[in-house]
């Protein structure tokens, strides 16, 4: 997973699949990037393909720890299997999803 960071702002690039082996290091990214001082993130998952339940809750957790620390987190560029997880479990009202990492930026 690759971190971008700039000021108070990062992009974590998710995995290709985000699963029970891919989560906890999503989790402990998410967490070590607040910890650095950059609590707005964006998840760029524009190349993963698939998410399961323990990556939703990675996601939720990062979510928790960024608000935490004053930021926010938000997803970018979902695929078609993310958004439908996302809409099942009524997530996309608490993980908002936008276009791209762009538009997940703005505003903060």
């Amino acid at each position: 997973m690759e971190v971008r960071t700039e000021g108070r702002q990062a992009v974590v690039t998710g995995p290709p699949r985000l699963n029970m082996t891919a989560a906890p290091q999503l989790r402990e990214v998410l967490a070590q990037t607040v910890a650095h001082g950059s609590p707005q993130i964006v998840v760029d998952l524009g190349g993963t393909t698939f998410v399961d339940s323990s990556g939703l809750g990675a996601l939720v957790g990062g979510l928790k720890t960024a608000r935490q620390a004053g930021g926010d987190l938000r997803l970018a560029a979902v695929s078609d299997q993310v958004m439908t997880v996302l809409t099942l479990t009524s997530l996309h009202r608490v993980l908002r999803p936008f276009p791209t990492v762009e538009d997940a930026s703005r505003e903060w």
